[in-house]
């Protein structure tokens, strides 16, 4: 059900599969792991520590980790987006009536992005949001406000490494059920951002349509064979589970 990529543990069946899997779970953080946000994990102690964490589940969403996987000789059956997670949540929170936090991203942004998943989820209940606009070490109030709505599922929209830090902060302390972080899902739920056309997402071409929208990611791609370069040096080290 895993397969070990520089000794942290990628979920490697399909969505379907996940979300059984994470059904079954008191408590549970889904990472997107894609090889930026896994490079962030083996620089941070805290965040390593959070990773392998028995509560966390690492997601293979990005062709790096795809690729990563198929060097070890143990691919993942897909790639799983975590909008596509992010969906099927809330599809879930929708058809049972539970309840959702958002944080992140820019206020007219977010205050959009609520106002879209109200409309196409409105058995849900939205108990909260806040902008990504804040200081980690300085947001006891949001920490607590979190924790006193006691929300089924927060989405955190603040990019790697930030979203995942604050996440390490609440996830002790609040019951809430999922905790995930989510980059720019908050964009695309606001209208801000289009998903690349179907075809390319089934050729696993994603990545190349939203560089070409946004092409300051191409920077951001360059982590890639230095990742699958580490991956290749360390193959003999990591035993697969």
């Amino acid at each position: 059900m895993f397969t070990k990529i520089l000794n942290f543990k990628i979920f490697n069946k399909n969505k379907n599969a996940l979300m059984n899997y994470i059904e079954g779970l008191e408590k549970v953080n889904i990472i997107s792991g894609n090889p930026e946000i896994l490079f962030n994990g083996l620089n941070n102690p805290m965040l390593k520590e959070n990773f392998n964490h028995k509560s966390s589940i690492i997601i293979p969403d990005g062709i790096g980790t795809v690729l990563a996987a198929k060097l070890l000789k143990k691919p993942v059956e897909e790639k799983i987006a975590g909008i596509d997670v992010v969906r099927e949540v809330l599809i879930k929170a929708n058809s049972e009536a539970k309840s959702i936090y958002l944080l992140g991203a820019k206020e007219e942004i977010l205050k959009k992005c609520v106002e879209n998943i109200k409309l196409e989820f409105p058995n849900l209940k939205v108990l909260g949001f806040h902008n990504g606009f804040f200081d980690l070490n300085n947001c006891d109030d949001i920490i607590e406000d979190v924790k006193m709505s006691e929300p089924w599922a927060i989405f955190v929209a603040m990019g790697s490494p930030r979203q995942e830090i604050f996440l390490s902060k609440i996830m002790n302390i609040s019951n809430t059920h999922i905790f995930m972080g989510v980059g720019g899902v908050f964009d695309i739920f606001a209208g801000e951002l289009k998903r690349a056309p179907k075809w390319m997402i089934s050729l696993g071409l994603e990545w190349l349509y939203r560089v070409i929208k946004e092409p300051f990611r191409i920077k951001r791609l360059m982590v890639i064979p230095k990742f699958l370069l580490l991956v290749l040096r360390n193959k003999d080290k990591v035993n697969n589970v």
